[in-house]
């Protein structure tokens, strides 16, 4: 890699920082590019070098982190199936919780109406989960921790549900409870009540 090059990645990820200190304190309609460049002390039209709009910067920011939720959760090979999805929720709640409540407003705004979004929005993160949630449990099956007529689309469906129901609520209480805490709660209370039925008996 050159030294133009080094320099031009510190910049965008000087961008992102920037980014991400002031939406942990401003409403994202309330910030702006200028917010942004100012904060960081880069010019307007270096912005715009890296990103498009300014919804872009949330992808950026969070995008990286639930890809490492998923390369984990591969190599949790001596994990079982309560173990894992465990996992998943807390750390998906964790990863919420970490970037703060503005973010998740400004995705939940952003993609509960995918025909409004900007372009490059990333409208498709449901089905990037609900995917990953049906691999999980089909990787069950193969593994012989679920019954071969487990439910797979239908469990998927609820547990994203509760997922992307718990970050809506935390947003409309104003953030009254703790993701992380309460999605470790719904996992000790739900998931072997959820799974009960189609466990292979060891």
């Amino acid at each position: 890699m050159t030294k133009r090059q080094e320099n031009a990645l510190k910049t965008r990820q000087k961008i992102l920082d920037a980014a991400y200190k002031l939406l942990n304190k401003n409403e994202f309609d309330d910030l702006s590019i200028d917010d942004i460049t100012n904060y960081c002390n880069v010019a307007k039209g270096t912005f715009y070098t890296y990103f498009k709009h300014k919804e872009d910067i949330i992808f950026e920011i969070c995008r990286p982190f639930f890809a490492r939720i998923e390369e984990q959760m591969k190599q949790m090979t001596n994990k079982d199936i309560i173990e894992r999805l465990t996992y998943y929720f807390v750390e998906f709640m964790k990863e919420v919780q970490r970037y703060g409540i503005n973010l998740a407003r400004v995705w939940i705004k952003g993609v509960t109406d995918p025909s409004k979004a900007p372009e490059n929005y990333d409208n498709k993160k449901w089905q990037y989960d609900f995917t990953m949630l049906k691999n999980i449990l089909n990787s069950a099956i193969q593994n012989k921790e679920l019954k071969e007529d487990t439910p797979v689309e239908l469990l998927s469906y609820v547990i994203i549900s509760q997922l992307y129901g718990m970050m809506t609520i935390w947003c409309m209480s104003d953030g009254e409870f703790n993701p992380k805490n309460r999605a470790e709660k719904f996992c000790e209370l739900q998931l072997k009540v959820l799974l009960k039925n189609y466990l292979v008996q060891t």
